[in-house]
């Protein structure tokens, strides 16, 4: 691990958001180590996507000399599973379907999920600190279309579980949050995800068909496909609707595999009911590449 090299450590779900982190990282000079989480969810082929993506940026790196390898674990926490309340996670309800706007979408919430990856990326990265004698970045994808769900992603949120993090901790000023998309929806995240692809030099749709945004993902004739009912799905195609371009992710339903087509208007229909349409793209990720 090298002493010189900007160092970051990487919550990597497996999903869009975190997944374009990790490029927006390496597309800024970072060595990352990406840590992914086992804590029994439902949606556990995004555990296997994040995999899989490593697994094509070291290759490409490799070939091309151009990129720093990722150091990529899983740490198992599914001793949690029958203890937390979720929908999420295995023997919980049913997933809800529809727009993150309404109220049974607080079953997807598990109890202080970011809380408990915080701590743990924050011990990896004081540790790398310490050795390297230098600052290290945590990252984390959260995003600013979370906030109302999700109060574990909140400002506030995060400059609390900092200041505990350096209270608890000798040296822990080496150590910076970085959560770059904290001010902007999904449809900037994939329009930077495009531009870190073309710095990188790889393929954007090899990328995000190694990631998994759905939380009710199924298999038919033993292939993963991604649904596109439930909230994350819908928030996920609105933004590719945003991007002006397909998803590369195979989506299905109860019938089987599905078109980009049949998704994308389903997703549409249900923004139409909750008064929403996709807009144009902003300028918010100018922001994020500022940062």
């Amino acid at each position: 691990m090298s002493k010189t090299q900007k160092q970051a450590v990487l919550s990597l779900s497996g999903g869009m958001d975190s997944s374009t982190l990790l490029l927006h990282l390496l597309a800024n000079g970072y060595q990352v180590t990406a840590l992914s989480f086992d804590y029994g969810q439902k949606h556990r082929v995004e555990l296997e996507r994040a995999q899989q993506l490593v697994d094509y940026i070291n290759d490409m790196g490799a070939q091309n000399n151009n990129i720093p390898e990722i150091t990529y674990q899983v740490i198992k926490l599914d001793g949690l599973t029958s203890l937390l309340d979720s929908a999420l996670v295995e023997g919980g309800d049913d997933v809800p379907e529809g727009h993150y706007e309404e109220d049974n979408m607080k079953a997807t919430v598990v109890p202080n999920r970011n809380k408990i990856f915080s701590s743990l990326i924050q011990s990896v990265a004081l540790s790398i600190a310490n050795k390297t004698e230098s600052p290290v970045k945590i990252a984390m994808g959260i995003h600013a279309g979370d906030f109302s769900i999700y109060p574990d992603c909140r400002q506030e949120f995060r400059d609390a579980d900092h200041n505990a993090f350096v209270e608890g901790n000798w040296d822990a000023e080496r150590v910076e949050s970085y959560t770059p998309y904290l001010e902007v929806m999904k449809g900037d995240i994939l329009k930077d995800g495009v531009k870190c692809c073309e710095d990188l030099g790889i393929d954007f749709n090899e990328v995000y068909k190694r990631t998994n945004t759905s939380y009710k993902p199924m298999q038919h004739d033993g292939v993963w496909y991604s649904d596109y009912k439930s909230a994350a799905s819908v928030e996920r195609i609105e933004g590719f609707l945003l991007l002006g371009r397909p998803d590369p992710v195979a989506y299905g339903d109860e019938d089987g595999p599905a078109s980009w087509e049949k998704a994308k208007t389903h997703v549409i229909n249900v923004l139409e009911s909750h008064n929403k349409k996709p807009v144009s793209m902003n300028d918010t990720i100018d922001m994020v590449n500022n940062m």
